[in-house]
């Protein structure tokens, strides 16, 4: 009976039963998910604050492109200080860079100065192709032949120039000694050395010449051509001079040593070297028939790696390229490129390329996007391009839209091996070029993208395939940018500011980074433009930017 006051049949009464059971089963369930550990599991996943990578690129309702500023990293636990931060990353297949930074292939950013000074810091500069191929030959041996200590292309000047014009050169390069050679070149008769103390008291400095003040090569201390670094190390501390010129048989310049620079120059721990010892470079070529020369003479010149250097890489032209190097120079590194999507990176990679340039009409200079309509987001650029090219084993480079520390770290969370930078780097003393000063009295030097007229008529046209156009359209802009000192202060503080990102973010190396994005447990937050204004310096009347202190 129930309380109805009716006999309820056998049926009615099972499923009754059944019903109760059910309802107590789930009362249990409820109860177990409200024990300690149910509840602990499911605070677990309420703390994952921000997305997965997965989340932001690959979601299928998303029809938006995203930059490095429009996304933040969320911060990790940290149980380790920042000097046990590791940077090293893949520059290529074959090549490992314990500094993650790579300098641009552009004529106002990378020659043999920039490229070892890039290389002892621990990172690898591109050496820009708007050269004749002997001259580009020649600034690779620089960098080969380049030993920590000695100065290997000095600035030589002219028995016959005036004090005036020497005052000129002193202000553009910064430093006061020089060597005085016959016709003021490199390799030529050493005459004399002309430093500040010979030069100070002349008043009649639009009269006077270099060669009626100089101290002459009689009365200067030399070292004979290979001389080691501590036996010249030795004969400066003896002879109490600031520099040491060294020569040939024929008393021809071969290079120069300077005490403020072996001081400088004394130790870097990080230099990217190859099995002999020597300093590691990179060069930059196009995609001409001619262009196959200039890959042979590099090569015999000891280049390392070879940067087809193209603003849409995915042409006939450049698969025909890294095919016929990797079948002509198959232990030679190749660096195909510039690809923003999969579809290219997949076209380059069956070709044989040994890593990858990613970025197209980012740049601070580049214009590729207005001009042209086509391009991409960087940071999308990016993770897709990286997380294809990870299936082959093939580390990809982050070119362009790099402008502070933050913007590497972003680009090796988002899965690149090193972030290639142009306009971060460019202003520092190693870039080619001469400082000038503003109206205002700011120390300046010029900055120009490969697509401006400026760089395409000194031929980097072929890389916007147009060097047979008879109209040249500019994809870059040419400008001006102040003074950053020198790479080897500069690049340090890159270092440390990467270093703690990385550590802020809960990662002790690069490879500790990818296993963090690619698991889900590197969180990212979109930032809307107030959330960005908001993360830069605001709500101040003025203020001065100091980017580091030494």
């Amino acid at each position: 009976y129930r309380a109805t006051g009716h006999r309820q049949s056998p049926s009615h009464t099972a499923a009754f039963d059944r019903a109760a059971m059910v309802g107590q089963n789930g009362q249990r369930a409820a109860d177990r998910s409200r024990s300690p550990k149910g509840e602990k599991d499911k605070l677990e996943m309420d703390l994952d604050d921000g997305h997965t990578a997965k989340d932001i690129f690959e979601n299928a309702a998303n029809r938006v492109g995203y930059t490095y500023d429009d996304l933040i990293c969320m911060p990790g636990h940290i149980n380790f200080g920042v000097h046990d931060v590791t940077l090293g990353g893949n520059f290529t297949k074959k090549i490992r860079l314990k500094t993650p930074i790579v300098s641009s292939p552009m004529d106002t950013v990378t020659e043999a100065k920039m490229a070892i000074a890039m290389a002892l810091e621990g990172g690898i500069g591109v050496i820009h192709t708007n050269l004749s191929i002997e001259e580009q030959a020649r600034e690779v041996m620089k960098v080969k032949k380049y030993e920590s200590g000695f100065i290997m292309d000095p600035v030589c000047i002219p028995p016959t120039m005036l004090l005036s014009d020497l005052d000129e050169l002193r202000n553009k390069v910064g430093y006061a000694g020089f060597p005085v050679t016959e016709d003021g070149r490199m390799g030529s008769k050493l005459l004399g050395l002309v430093t500040k103390r010979d030069a100070d008291f002349i008043t009649e400095r639009a009269t006077t010449r270099v060669c009626s003040i100089m101290t002459k090569l009689e009365s200067l201390v030399i070292a004979e051509e290979g001389v080691d670094l501590q036996a010249a190390n030795t004969i400066l501390k003896d002879s109490k001079k600031g520099k040491l010129p060294v020569v040939s048989k024929e008393k021809r310049l071969v290079a120069l040593m300077s005490r403020a620079d072996l001081q400088k120059n004394a130790d870097y721990p990080n230099a990217t070297k190859d099995k002999n010892k020597q300093l590691m470079v990179a060069a930059a070529v196009g995609t001409r028939p001619s262009d196959k020369d200039r890959v042979r003479t590099l090569v015999a010149a000891g280049v390392d790696a070879i940067v087809v250097d193209s603003s849409q890489g995915d042409s006939t032209f450049q698969h025909d390229m890294v095919r016929w190097m990797k079948t002509e120079f198959p232990d030679l590194q190749v660096i195909a490129g510039n690809v923003v999507t999969k579809r290219q990176a997949k076209h380059l990679i069956d070709c044989g390329a040994d890593a990858l340039r990613v970025g197209m009409g980012i740049g601070s200079i580049c214009t590729t996007q207005e001009v042209c309509a086509c391009g991409r987001a960087q940071a999308s650029a990016v993770y897709s391009v990286a997380k294809f090219a990870k299936q082959f084993g093939v580390p990809i480079l982050a070119d362009g839209g790099i402008g502070s520390p933050g913007h590497v770290v972003k680009a090796l969370c988002l899965g690149a091996g090193a972030a290639m930078c142009g306009s971060l780097l460019s202003g520092t003393e190693e870039t080619p070029g001469e400082y000038f000063y503003s109206d205002t009295g700011i120390r300046l030097k010029r900055y120009r993208g490969m697509g401006s007229i400026d760089a395409m008529k000194k031929g980097s046209d072929d890389r916007y395939f147009g060097s047979s156009s008879t109209v040249k359209v500019a994809q870059g802009v040419s400008g001006a940018v102040q003074d950053k000192g020198s790479v080897h202060r500069f690049v340090p503080y890159l270092i440390q500011g990467i270093k703690h990102g990385m550590q802020d973010i809960g990662a002790r190396s690069v490879e500790e980074l990818l296993e963090q994005l690619y698991s889900g447990t590197l969180r990212f937050e979109l930032r809307s433009p107030a959330a960005q204004r908001e993360g830069g310096v605001h709500g101040l009347h003025s203020f001065e930017r100091k980017l580091f202190a030494s």
